[in-house]
């Protein structure tokens, strides 16, 4: 999920906002720590550690949930309005195909064979979520078959990462917006002085 926090300091980077206030934000630290530890469970299942995938589901919740202190602290409610509606669409997306492909999400993986990061003998013994796809599987489309090399996503799970995009965006343009109002109050505190 690193790739979208990634991305959204790429793109306000380009858009002129400075990114280093924004590390220092307390509200968000909460989505860092969890970052670090996604990158952790991410990286024992690149080394063939398993042990931490039936709990994957959990700790996505309380992942997403980390999200909630900055929208409170920075009022992006307008964010977090969006986000809950992409959450929404996302997860009736991926419970839509689970349910029409037997309970499972069938995975297509490509470039994950090559990285070690799929496993194919892990699905239906300790990835009890996961099923391999086939010509049988129905609504291919909205399957996990975006590839990544690191993680296999579907379109759902794009929505529902997508809100991590936003807020990281949207905080970095709070910062932005606070920087520009306190150098309006200092210009304006200077010409109130000059008279």
């Amino acid at each position: 999920m690193i790739i979208y926090i990634l991305l959204a300091f790429l793109i306000a980077r380009m858009k002129g906002y400075n990114i280093k206030p924004v590390l220092r934000d307390k509200s968000l630290y909460p989505l860092f720590v969890a970052e670090i530890l996604y990158l952790f469970l991410q990286t024992s299942v690149f080394l063939g550690y398993y042990r931490f995938i039936p709990y994957a589901g959990t700790f996505k919740t309380l992942y997403i949930y980390t999200l909630i202190v900055p929208i409170v602290v920075h009022r992006l409610y307008k964010t977090g309005f969006l986000g809950s509606i992409m959450l929404t669409l996302g997860s009736f997306l991926n419970r839509f195909v689970m349910s029409q492909n037997g309970g499972k999400m069938p995975v297509y993986a490509t470039l994950s064979k090559y990285t070690g990061y799929f496993d194919e003998t892990v699905l239906g013994t300790v990835d009890q979520v996961h099923i391999l796809g086939t010509e049988e599987t129905k609504y291919k489309i909205l399957t996990d078959f975006i590839d990544v090399g690191y993680s296999i996503l579907s379109i759902g799970d794009v929505l529902i990462h997508g809100f991590i995009f936003l807020v990281a965006y949207e905080t970095i343009k709070a910062h932005g917006k606070k920087e520009k109002t306190a150098d309006h109050k200092i210009e304006r505190g200077k010409q109130q002085w000059k008279i």
